[in-house]
């Protein structure tokens, strides 16, 4: 037995090219709706309309922009639901991912190459024969790795490490039913210190806990994911 690192991985898909800041619009009429904004962090921060007669139902456009330049996640509510085809990017504004979530299905996952700071291990009976396919998660290898990140933050008595030989590691395991089944999140700083925190798998948004399970020869299997981090300011974590 071992265990196969996934670095480079194509996901087979089809889709449609778009401008980034013009996804498609539901085809029916919109209701009169007001902009709120909110940070998410330093960096992120989102932006989306609420109904006139409701600040609590979402409806229309959303977005959250990344460091005022780009969108790394655009897509539509229709009264409170998220409709349509949402378009997920990376911090370069390039797209990564399509999810239809009329159908509840991802139409479109880019080509991820060795630059990844998100890598993949699946154990088992292996050999060079065998075809494995990534998980994969709603939002693409970047914002839907987000709530994750943002769950975690250095304790008080490890916020004096040195950020320059520190850094942070997010530990997923996602089972064969496309559950997630562990996360956990890793701290090193230096050559020999290395503290494993065990964080809740009951994460506050449902839909975190789901995800499209790793294939072995088209069979559903458990995968690792280890997501590389660094450390803010404020002890939170942010991609490397």
């Amino acid at each position: 037995m071992r265990t196969l690192v996934i670095i480079l991985l194509s996901f087979f898909c089809w889709g449609t090219s778009f401008a980034q800041n013009k996804p498609s619009t539901p085809a029916d009429s919109q209701p009169e709706t007001v902009i709120q904004k909110h940070r998410l962090t330093d960096s992120l921060f989102e932006r989306y309309s609420v109904l006139k007669s409701d600040k609590y139902t979402r409806q229309g456009l959303y977005q959250v922009i990344y460091q005022k330049n780009y969108a790394l996640a655009s897509g539509y509510y229709t009264n409170g639901k998220k409709t349509g085809t949402w378009h997920f990017f990376d911090t370069r504004g390039n797209l990564i991912q399509n999810f239809d979530y009329n159908t509840n299905l991802i139409t479109y996952e880019a080509p991820e190459d060795s630059t990844s700071n998100v890598q993949y291990a699946v154990d088992g009976q292996l050999n060079d024969s065998v075809k494995i396919t990534k998980p994969l998660k709603v939002g693409g290898r970047y914002f839907g790795y987000l709530p994750y990140l943002n769950l975690f933050k250095l304790p008080p008595d490890l916020m004096n490490i040195n950020p320059k030989v520190s850094w942070g590691m997010v530990e997923l395991l996602i089972s064969p039913l496309g559950r997630l089944a562990s996360f956990k999140v890793h701290v090193y700083s230096g050559p020999a210190y290395h503290k494993v925190f065990n964080m809740s798998i009951d994460v506050p948004d449902e839909a975190d806990k789901i995800f499209v399970p790793a294939t072995a020869n088209g069979e559903a299997v458990s995968c690792r994911v280890a997501i590389r981090c660094v450390f803010r300011n404020d002890g939170g974590l942010a991609f490397n």
